[in-house]
């Protein structure tokens, strides 16, 4: 006879246990556009504040859009392969977003911050690259963005300033590039979220920009969102960039040879043929972005140039100690 099992009684006081990301319950369809209602207001009012600065004597309106679900590439597609693009931090290393200016409205804003009429001029032919002027004024612009950003996720007031303590902080601008697809701010083929941004004035000129953000990066910066988020686990051992997947990651390395600074009057007066002086120093820098690595001196291996090493800046302390994660 075939032995019998009957199974064990379940314990009056027996409770399941699951995971906290399977359980928690994100908000309804009504509320999440309540958030987004109130983080497209508060982030409105503080960036029309601050950015007022930028233009002397105008009094900025500032509009967030109704966010728009995409794919990466096809917001990469939409903004074209010629635009002054920022990649954001918004507090949190793993919070970042874009923001792209197509070339035009860059350089009506300029002109607008040096006191012209900042008329967006889309028949224009746009220069090979931003001048140092525009892309000054486009990093600031997207300076107080990303502390604008971060500070939303915190369930700023309107009286919060972006300069101050807090998540806003440590926020910023970490690379800048006239491609977006070059910044990587999300993947081709994950959602994201785009929002047209607005600024007007009171003369009747808009400049018009988008925010882009990886959807799971945008849900996270809505407001009340920073209880709902996880805390990032710390990698089990410090990365090498002699291991991979970071080995073979391809960073651009630029060789300045001379930087040099025109005013808006001359560069409109250039034209072919025209000289301009250079003061090449003794050593070059090489950069990686606007962080120096080292410096070098100017020579030639058969018939291409080259740049001899002659000193690199130290690891910082925190890279040699594995500290980072």
């Amino acid at each position: 006879m075939m032995p019998s099992f009957s199974p064990a009684p379940v314990q009056p006081d027996a409770r399941a246990r699951h995971c906290d990301e399977l359980v928690r319950r994100g908000p309804r369809p009504e509320e999440r556009a309540e958030l987004v209602a109130a983080w497209r207001l508060d982030c409105s009012r503080l960036l029309a504040r601050e950015l007022a600065a930028l233009l002397p004597g105008d009094r900025l309106a500032v509009t967030l859009g109704e966010p728009e679900l995409l794919r990466g590439s096809e917001l990469i597609a939409r903004i074209g392969p010629f635009a002054a693009n920022s990649l954001l931090r918004c507090g949190d290393p793993e919070r970042t977003a874009l923001l792209s200016f197509d070339g035009a409205t860059a350089l009506a804003l300029t002109d607008r911050s040096f006191g012209g009429d900042g008329e967006v001029d889309r028949d224009a032919p746009l220069p090979e690259q931003l001048p140092r002027s525009a892309a000054l004024l486009i990093d600031r612009v997207a300076g107080i963005a990303a502390r604008a950003l971060a500070l939303g996720a915190n369930d700023y007031s309107s009286d919060s300033r972006v300069e101050g303590s807090g998540d806003g902080a440590d926020a910023g601008v970490v690379m800048r590039s006239e491609s977006a697809a070059r910044l990587k701010a999300f993947a081709p083929d994950a959602p994201c979220v785009a929002v047209k941004l607005t600024l007007a004035n009171r003369q009747g000129r808009e400049w018009e920009a988008v925010l882009g953000f990886a959807e799971r990066v945008f849900d996270a910066l809505l407001p009340g969102a920073g209880a709902r988020v996880p805390a990032r686990r710390r990698a089990a051992a410090p990365a090498s960039g002699e291991e991979a997947p970071f080995a073979a990651l391809p960073l651009p390395l630029e060789g300045v040879l001379a930087e040099f600074e025109l005013s808006l009057a001359r560069l409109e007066r250039l034209a072919p043929g025209e000289t301009i002086a250079l003061a090449v120093p003794r050593e070059l820098p090489l950069r990686i972005g606007e962080r120096v690595i080292g410096w070098g001196r100017l020579g030639t291996v058969g018939e291409s140039m080259a740049l001899r090493l002659t000193r690199l800046n130290a690891r910082p302390a925190s890279a040699e100690e594995g500290s980072r994660t």
